[in-house]
């Protein structure tokens, strides 16, 4: 004989199924990790990032995902910053890339968990290979992304692009709950 829960569809097998998934994720999700500098293991919230440029950090433009790999949308932030500032590595990482990509000066650095920064438009002397640390000054700010000077500041995750507001704890984890009683 069938359990009642079988027996009902595969409808409500999957409605359960799918809650009692986003209940244990949201219960005790499953921590991000990254080598810290003592060589230990540490979760993603305890090697948050930081911002790439001082205070304030007003976004001018929000990331916005685009539908499609090739479709249009907004692959990063733009914050706004006086042109010459100093801009910083958000966290540990190695220089990937430094010069100009069509007209603008372009840097990105190779982070761990398959990530990677980068910042338009920065001029920086540093050459990829250089090592760098969360803080450390890496270049400065250039006029030529937004009508004012900003710093779009994009993120990789093994390809993809994603919003960096979620590495610098911008984005408060999201929280599934039923949204009716369940049988």
């Amino acid at each position: 004989m069938l359990s009642p829960i079988v027996a009902a569809g595969p409808t409500r097998l999957s409605r359960l199924v799918i809650l009692c998934a986003a209940f244990l994720a949201s219960v005790s999700p499953a921590p991000t990790t990254a080598r810290a500098a003592s060589g230990t293991t540490a979760t993603a919230s305890e090697t948050a990032w930081t911002w790439p440029v001082s205070e304030p950090h007003r976004i001018v433009n929000p990331f916005v995902a685009p539908p499609t790999a090739w479709a249009a949308g907004h692959r990063g932030i733009d914050i706004g910053a006086a042109a010459g500032a100093p801009v910083f590595a958000p966290a540990d990482g190695v220089v990937y890339f430094s010069g100009v990509v069509v007209d603008r000066p372009v840097l990105s650095i190779r982070h761990v968990d398959g990530l990677v920064s980068s910042f338009e438009p920065v001029v920086s002397e540093l050459v990829p290979g250089t090592a760098v640390r969360p803080g450390e000054i890496v270049g400065r700010l250039a006029t030529g992304h937004c009508a004012s000077a900003c710093l779009h500041f994009g993120v990789r995750r093994f390809g993809a692009y994603v919003s960096p507001l979620a590495y610098l704890g911008a984005i408060p984890p999201s929280i599934l709950l039923p949204t009716r009683r369940l049988p």
